[in-house]
């Protein structure tokens, strides 16, 4: 065998197919999804110009909600707008680079997500459980801090997998039954031993949505023992619906993920379009929802919001 037969090749592109099984229906799925994307760009934009204008607003809990709104915007924007342009245009090739940056941005993009909830989480505990610290613990250096570790832990576990994914072989062709880059989905297309990607794969995700969603739950535990322990019931109302919108976005971010993980473990004779209609739902319900969890249940942005409205309106 020649040594040119025996190095890594790859596709100069790959071919997204959309929603295999339902192509005749692109165009009408296109509404649901361009309107969704519509909706996070106009809300999450919204959302940072409030934060960014308003002093009164730099306190932990809303940049931490700033840095989930921009987490959003790029996780939206990396995949929605080329599912359109498959949906309206039929325009299915994707660079193979551009597919490998669209797949690192979508994986380390959504872990930075699952950290900036945790990072809520606290910030709630700490509000609740330790008022008389709050300010002392969570400090601008602090958030600094935790900024910078949620995107280090991201960028850190995904670098590898766009190198992983270039040393292969793609002799299965390249067509991916999906809407967008995947890391799974591009796996399955290597030719070769690819134990080591689907292990790595399957850990990284364990490890991050089973350790951040405990650490969630853990700090939710202590949040309901504090309010219990309230003595009267306003004060106990008054204080967990401080972490409403937040449980809210939690569960937003949450439940698509673990649906589609139980869909894949208990319903894998599933058409296709299933799994891939629940993976879309993953990425770009979150991003929609969530600036209206936050503007409808918080009342600091619900008053800024009415209030950049009703000056347009003078």
């Amino acid at each position: 065998m020649s040594a040119s037969n025996m190095t890594s090749t790859h596709p100069a592109a790959f071919l997204l197919m959309g929603i295999p099984g339902l192509e005749h229906l692109h165009i009408w799925i296109s509404i649901p999804f361009c309107s969704a994307y519509t909706l996070a760009l106009l809300g999450n934009c919204t959302l940072l110009f409030i934060i960014r204008g308003d002093a009164a607003l730099h306190e932990p809990m809303y940049l931490f909600l700033a840095m989930s709104a921009a987490i959003d915007l790029v996780l939206s924007s990396t995949t929605l707008p080329k599912m359109l342009a498959i949906f309206w245009f039929r325009d299915r090739k994707i660079n193979f680079y551009a597919c490998l940056v669209q797949m690192f941005f979508n994986h380390s993009f959504s872990i930075m997500e699952s950290a900036v909830l945790l990072a809520m989480a606290f910030d709630c505990y700490m509000a609740i459980c330790k008022p008389l610290h709050y300010t002392m613990v969570l400090t601008g250096h602090l958030i600094t801090r935790i900024v910078m570790a949620a995107v280090l832990r991201a960028v850190t576990l995904m670098t590898p997998l766009p190198f992983l994914l270039k040393r292969f072989h793609y002799c299965q062709g390249p067509v991916i039954d999906h809407c967008y880059c995947e890391h799974m989905a591009v796996v399955r297309l290597a030719c070769g031993d690819t134990r080591f990607n689907n292990i790595y794969g399957i850990a990284v995700a364990m490890f991050i949505v089973v350790l951040d969603l405990l650490f969630v739950i853990l700090s939710y535990i202590f949040i309901l023992r504090a309010v219990l322990q309230l003595a009267s019931q306003e004060a106990r109302y008054k204080a967990f619906g401080a972490c409403v919108s937040h449980i809210g976005a939690i569960l937003a971010f949450y439940t698509p993920v673990v649906i589609s993980s139980v869909m894949h473990c208990v319903a894998r004779q599933a058409p296709s379009h299933v799994h891939i209609l629940l993976a879309n739902l993953y990425l770009f319900f979150p991003p929609m929802v969530n600036p209206i969890i936050y503007g409808v249940k918080t009342k600091q942005i619900r008053e800024r919001v009415i209030g950049l409205f009703l000056r347009k309106d003078v």
